[in-house]
């Protein structure tokens, strides 16, 4: 049995099953991990959906900003990005059966240490505010999942965009506490000096003239220094591999490459992939 964890997969899905054929995965025995947006620019997001659900137990993601958009746009509460390609998701007959079951997907999955041989990761698609420590992050994703899997998931749906509040407090309540979850796990790249989101900046950080932007990961005193945290969603960064930060968003879509790897041994695979965005 081995883990695989790919990062935005954006609709990919020829990109997709051909890293898999070349790891060699095992769909009745190896576990795949999704670091989020399955779908959106590329030319078919519903193949994902299906393949991802049909893996059962064996297939796992956490819900992206452009998941989370779908959601959205499924409801009429918004309208289709320029080039999104999701309308056969929303004209398929299975239409409704797979916007439920990702509905019903978490923002963040924790694979904890299984018997010494191996060290656990967190998975979300954009990272973990540095104020958050693990517990934490874990708290504020369950709640904002049960609202998200409740009757009332169409009025999470309409109140999520915006961009405050940006700091985060302990007294933050109801929907701006939810906001401030989701931005923070679906749209995060640069924080402020004081800890607040940026929501504007999408450079790679060598090139931000403000230098008081800092990415959310190198921010001083980051309270989850010590655990392996797997995300995705910015793609200007190329993709981070260290011990313990592992960015798998390569740009798929934008004419960089899907990437992928194999979390027992670390090795990497990676496709290239043409511009559909």
């Amino acid at each position: 049995m081995a883990t695989y964890l790919v990062g935005d997969i954006q609709g990919c899905f020829d990109d997709l099953n051909a890293l898999l054929k070349e790891a060699s995965f095992d769909p009745s025995s190896d576990h795949l991990y999704i670091a989020g947006d399955l779908v959106a620019r590329g030319p078919d997001s519903l193949a994902v959906l299906r393949f991802v659900k049909s893996l059962g137990e064996h297939g796992h993601t956490v819900l992206g900003n452009h998941d989370l958009h779908l959601l959205a746009v499924s409801e009429g509460i918004m309208k289709p990005k320029g080039k999104d390609k999701t309308l056969p998701i929303l004209e398929a007959d299975d239409r409704e059966e797979l916007l439920e079951w990702l509905r019903q997907q978490p923002l963040l999955i924790h694979v904890e240490q299984a018997n010494g041989e191996s060290p656990g990761f967190v998975m979300t698609h954009a990272g973990i505010p540095p104020v958050w420590n693990i517990k934490t992050a874990k708290k504020h994703a369950k709640e904002v999942e049960s609202v998200l899997r409740s009757d009332r998931y169409a009025w999470l749906l309409e109140n999520m965009y915006a961009n405050e509040p940006a700091l985060w407090s302990p007294k933050l309540e109801g929907i701006e506490k939810y906001r401030y979850t989701i931005n923070a796990m679906t749209r995060m790249r640069f924080c402020k000096p004081d800890g607040s989101l940026d929501m504007a900046c999408k450079l790679p950080p060598e090139k931000v003239k403000d230098r008081s932007l800092m990415p959310w990961f190198q921010m001083p005193n980051r309270r989850t220094i010590n655990e392996t945290l797997v995300f995705g969603h910015w793609a200007a960064l190329g993709g981070v591999l260290t011990d313990n930060l592992l960015g798998l968003d390569t740009g798929c879509v934008w004419g960089g490459s899907l990437t992928m790897v194999r979390w027992e041994d670390g090795q990497r695979f990676s496709r290239p992939c043409p511009i559909h965005a």
